[in-house]
């Protein structure tokens, strides 16, 4: 990764912001050899829970609800925490995201590496843009094999109050910033979350919501564009790839 924020003021290129939690893994790149149970969004779940139980004196049932109040309401738990508990987002960080068991549970994924490969950069600028902190952004594409295909990172800063998040419009004015994107029109957007997908679109990306195998399909669609695997990415924005010929090379 070549920048983590700001980039070439001078740069004209459209950008292609990736989520990364729940896209870049679990296993859609892997028919019939997903990584085997691999739960992180569980084992997530289960960690942010036992945060609340520990924080706020919660027994486990009151803790999950009010952890998907704060997710509904705001798009990440912390957000809530900090709105109304006055919990430090890096105690939250290094208890939560910093203690999963990504490095047993992640692998360089050489398909998914394949397809960030064949983005032709002279067009389109690939750019990160997580609700997690960075150490987590970091750490994920890098044990997937992929952190240098991408000139930056927009992350929610757990260090600055108040929070800055997806589905915020902030949290896309600041991405927008960082990338030096030409124009709202340039950017281009995947996220497995269908708010923050519907308020991409509604700022104006050309959004893409990605919706694994297996999980329910939305009765109103996020965005227009709507795919199981970004490999479907190549058909919907063949502008941005590389030919079949180049890739061959």
């Amino acid at each position: 990764m070549t920048a983590v924020n700001g980039a070439n003021g001078g740069d004209s290129r459209p950008v292609f912001f990736f989520d990364i939690d729940n896209c870049f893994y679990p296993g859609q790149f892997y028919p019939g050899q997903f990584y085997p149970a691999c739960n992180i969004h569980d084992e997530m779940q289960t960690l942010i829970n036992k945060f609340f139980v520990k924080h706020l004196e919660l027994t486990s049932e009151d803790a999950h609800m009010l952890h998907q109040k704060y997710y509904k309401e705001y798009g990440l738990a912390i957000e809530g925490l900090t709105r109304h508990h006055q919990i430090d987002p890096l105690e939250f960080n290094e208890e939560v995201d910093d203690a999963l068991p990504l490095d047993r549970i992640l692998k360089p994924n050489p398909m998914l590496r394949k397809l960030l490969e064949s983005l032709d950069t002279t067009k389109v600028k690939p750019w990160l843009l997580t609700n997690a902190y960075v150490n987590h952004g970091k750490r994920v594409v890098k044990l997937l094999g992929v952190e240098d295909l991408f000139e930056g990172i927009t992350y929610c800063d757990y260090g600055q109050l108040p929070l800055v998040c997806k589905p915020s419009q902030d949290m896309y004015a600041k991405a927008e910033k960082e990338a030096c994107v030409p124009s709202t029109e340039s950017c281009y957007f995947v996220d497995d979350s269908h708010l923050n997908c519907t308020h991409a679109q509604a700022r104006g990306w050309t959004t893409v919501h990605l919706v694994e195998p297996g999980v329910t399909i939305p009765r109103i669609p996020a965005s227009k564009y709507q795919i199981s695997s970004l490999e479907e990415l190549r058909t919907h924005f063949p502008d941005v790839f590389k030919s079949q010929a180049a890739d061959a090379v």
